[in-house]
Parts: C-alpha cells; structure tokens; sequence
C-alpha cells in the first residue's frame, strides 16, 4: 500500500478532504524525521515505537580492494511493534 493509497483510505473513511488529510499525513512524517533526528523517540500507544538504535563501532573488510575500513559508531530509525500490533497481525487469516 502507498502514501497515496492510504491517503485515500483514510480520507474515504473519515470524510475529511485528501488534501487536508495529506497535508496532516505529511505534518506526521516531518515530525517523526524531525524529532528522531534530534534524538527522541516517540512512542504510539496501540501502535509502536520509532526509536534510534545505536550502532557500534566496527572493522568491516572491503572485500574487492582486500582493505580494513572503519566504520565509526552511529544511529540508525527502527520500528517497534506493540504487543497489540504483534497479535493483531498474528490473528490476521489474510496474511496466511
């Protein structure tokens, strides 16, 4: 499913205009990059959370020049499901 396709979902669903309801979708994602890449996570209750792993530092080997690099110590965004999330995909008769 696309950013467009739940655009129109939602907008089908709640009888919001698709405009108003992308221009809030899009204020959604700006917030989640804007406060994650300052360093906060943010939990949805029900839903799960968007929170930066830390990565440590490692020798990776470039296998084509047979070099050691140095990969230094960073973050990556990653999603957690909640408990909810987890079992209503689990009891989902679609998916299997």
């Amino acid at each position: 499913m696309t950013k467009a396709e739940v655009i129109n979902e939602i907008s089908e669903k709640t009888g919001i205009d698709k405009t108003d309801v992308q221009i809030t979708v899009e204020a959604f994602f700006t917030v989640v990059k804007n406060s994650m890449a300052e360093g906060e996570n943010i939990y949805v209750r029900g839903f799960g959370s968007f929170v930066n792993k830390k990565r440590a530092k490692k020798i990776a080997r470039n296998i084509s020049k047979n070099t050691a690099i140095v990969i230094d110590e960073h973050y990556i965004p990653s999603f957690k499901p909640s408990k909810v999330f987890i079992e209503k995909i689990k009891d989902s008769k679609k998916i299997k």
